[in-house]
């Protein structure tokens, strides 16, 4: 392969072909019963189906469990008349 080819080979790999565009999935619970404290995307997901802070959810769950319904009733008692 003389010189030329070379170059003309690695500019050619170093080109990427285009990518479909990214879709944004809303994501969804890694289980919609418990949630996994240690996983990043349930925290963003719990906290906003919650409508609290990462923190918030975090100190529900260490005081209350993973447990959805479990800390659903923490965060947001139901009031009785």
């Amino acid at each position: 392969m003389s010189k030329h080819e070379v170059v003309e080979h690695e500019q050619k790999s170093k080109q990427h072909e285009a990518h479909a565009p990214h879709e944004e999935h809303a994501k969804g619970p890694h289980d919609p019963k418990e949630i996994n404290p240690k996983i990043a995307s349930d925290i963003a997901y719990w906290s906003k189906e919650f409508n609290v802070t990462s923190q918030e959810l975090h100190e529900a769950i260490r005081s209350h469990g993973t447990h959805v319904d479990k800390v659903r009733a923490a965060l947001h008692p139901v009031k009785t008349a």
